[in-house]
């Protein structure tokens, strides 16, 4: 196992390149929320090292979140399960040596995610020490951060201390492609939605992070009878299509499905939305990270760790499973159908008549 301590700060910074412009690379591969919660990094790297050159290696379609990001100089997209293929391991490593890097951040904190900076060449590799360091990671790593704060947000900032950044302020800065701004306004002004709307997404990766459908129906329906404001029920594929169906169906006309979007247009939509439900899942963050108003449904994982970021919103949670990530995934939702629907409707009325 490599030395766990960080480096002091004399050993930080300058690089093994005898320079003030490092070549850093960042790991977050998945999923959606958790990509959005390692941007803060990046936008610290880049505020704080204006002359580093940054790169990301990330998998699947959460890539489309930071393609274009203004901090971001270069990157590199994998498909899943690209390490089971022999092939896509080493092109990997041929187009990251070429990069010259001397810093990997490792912020997923996974055998796999530990194998991308290795494969980086990069000769200091930060990644976790303690219960955030799983598998294999602690031994592919050379610095090892033992996170001391929260929230994963914060817990992920901490990785910036060997390079001499303590306590950056948090941004996500997301991009906001003109073309998905188009489309969605158009959607909207043909949808009659221009005077404002709100969004509910039902699904969630975990079976046992879902709500039900007519809870969330019910909310919809204290939106529009109490605050006159419609609501969008948004989906990605077709489980959570038939899921947000069911919404609008039980939400008295007050609700109404979604267009299909993609992650960037989906952020559009956010975006321009006065207020977001849903449970922990990747539109929540997506919405914090827009800075759109969340409230917030938990169960599974605790809100103190995994909930929306910042004062704007409200995290609701009346009980907290125990237990590794595979034992609060196999789980039932009783967690989470312990939050009352009165509950949801009157943080969503203190959000709206905070901001109105």
């Amino acid at each position: 196992m490599p030395a766990g301590a960080e480096r002091s700060r004399a050993m930080m910074l300058p690089t093994a390149r005898g320079t003030n412009r490092p070549r850093i690379l960042l790991v977050r591969l998945s999923a959606i929320g958790d990509v959005i919660h390692a941007t803060p990094v990046l936008c610290a790297l880049r505020a704080r090292l204006p002359h580093a050159w940054l790169a990301w290696v990330v998998e699947g379609r959460a890539g489309d979140l930071i393609e274009g990001h203004r901090a971001l100089d270069e990157l590199v997209r994998l498909p899943r399960r690209w390490l089971k293929s022999p092939r896509a391991v080493w092109a990997l490593r041929q187009r990251l040596r070429a990069l010259d890097l001397d810093i990997a951040l490792d912020v997923q904190g996974l055998t796999k995610s530990a194998v991308a900076a290795r494969l980086s060449g990069a000769p200091r590799r930060i990644g976790f020490g303690g219960a955030d360091g799983r598998e294999l990671s602690p031994w592919l790593n050379t610095e090892l951060v033992v996170p001391r704060s929260t929230h994963i947000v914060d817990r992920n900032l901490e990785l910036l201390r060997p390079l001499g950044i303590e306590n950056p302020a948090v941004a996500f800065d997301l991009p906001a492609p003109a073309q998905d701004a188009q489309q969605m306004d158009e959607y909207l002004r043909r949808a009659d939605l221009t005077d404002g709307f709100a969004v509910i997404n039902p699904g969630a990766g975990w079976p046992s992070k879902r709500w039900s459908a007519p809870r969330f129906g019910a909310v919809a329906r204290h939106l529009g009878t109490e605050h006159r404001l419609p609501t969008l029920v948004v989906w990605a594929g077709d489980e959570e299509r038939a899921l947000a169906q069911q919404v609008a169906a039980t939400a008295a006309g007050h609700g109404r499905l979604a267009p299909a979007t993609t992650l960037t247009e989906l952020a559009a939509l956010v975006r321009r939305a006065r207020l977001l439900v849903a449970s922990d899942t990747g539109p929540l963050h997506l919405a914090v990270a827009v800075n759109t108003p969340v409230v917030g449904l938990f169960g599974p994982m605790p809100r103190e760790r995994n909930g929306p970021y910042g004062p704007r919103h409200i995290a609701l949670q009346q009980m907290v499973l125990q237990g590794g990530s595979r034992a609060r995934r196999r789980a039932t939702n009783d967690a989470m159908l312990a939050i009352a629907v009165d509950q949801v409707c009157a943080a969503c009325d203190m959000i709206l008549r905070r901001d109105g």
